[in-house]
């Protein structure tokens, strides 16, 4: 995915991929959530987000909600609670190591 977010352009494809999350659910359900972590070579964390209706990753007009797709800048603290709540303790310890110590 591809999104100019403050003027600067982020895209999935360039950027390093860190780790990924998924609710489990399959993605024509409400419910489902899929997010994954990025990091661009200047050093600015991105999530690459998508859900159903009922999510945060959504959005709605009227009487109709659908799922949205998009990116969101995260910076270092974020990204660290993003790896941590997500429990991606090989991850946090290669992109946080003073954090990792402790």
């Amino acid at each position: 995915m591809r999104e100019i977010i403050k003027g600067k352009i982020y895209e999935t494809k360039k950027a390093t991929f860190i780790a990924e999350y998924s609710n489990g659910l399959p993605s024509s359900d409400f419910r489902y959530v899929f997010e994954d972590l990025y990091l661009t070579n200047a050093g600015q964390f991105f999530a690459h987000a998508q859900g159903g209706a009922k999510t945060k990753y959504s959005q709605s007009s009227g009487n109709s909600t659908w799922r949205i797709e998009t990116l969101i800048l995260l910076n270092n603290d974020q990204a660290y609670e993003w790896l941590k709540k997500h429990k991606k303790i090989n991850e946090i310890e290669i992109h946080f190591t003073n954090e990792s110590k402790g």
